[in-house]
């Protein structure tokens, strides 16, 4: 009992030292110094904190400390979005719905608004309803179908190199 004790605080300590960076990131982020936040999410998110990633890609999508680029943007998000990150989900469903950094794709963007609505996501749950208005009962079912496995962690279905 005493083991699992001490393993829980340390876990926990691991947590909150994980978090303080993340923290110090939105400091800087809030006060406008973009540069900064991005010295401190980049190594995070190279080492794969999903949260640190998502806040990249919003980065590059709106040139914030960096040159907008929509292809870096997808990217980041994507690695957020392949952890089950709910924003990042949401915007990938935005991207491939504008055809934002990638070939726009209902399909995909009905995907990834089905995996934020698992998560009980709102807005997710409204794009995906209002997209599927332009779909074939066909596309809805395929993405329905990729979804499904994507949450089995398929991430052949989750990924922009999936081939239809």
């Amino acid at each position: 009992m005493r083991k699992i004790s001490m393993l829980m605080m340390v876990l926990l300590q691991l947590c909150v030292s994980c978090s303080a960076p993340l923290r110090d990131g939105d400091v800087s982020y809030k006060r406008g110094d973009y540069l900064a936040a991005l010295r401190v999410w980049r190594p995070l998110a190279d080492k794969g904190n999903a949260e640190a990633q998502y806040k990249i890609g919003v980065m590059y999508r709106q040139g914030l400390g960096v040159t907008q680029d929509d292809k870096e943007a997808n990217r980041w998000t994507r690695l957020a979005a392949n952890q089950n990150h709910v924003q990042a989900q949401y915007n990938l469903g935005v991207m491939y719905g504008n055809g934002q950094g990638v070939q726009q794709d209902y399909v995909r963007a009905y995907m990834w608004w089905s995996l934020a609505s698992n998560a009980g996501d709102a807005g997710a749950i409204k794009n995906r309803d209002l997209i599927a208005k332009e779909m074939t009962p066909q596309q809805i079912n395929r993405a329905r179908r990729m979804a499904e496995n994507c949450q089995m962690r398929d991430l052949r279905e989750c990924d922009y190199t999936w081939t239809r």
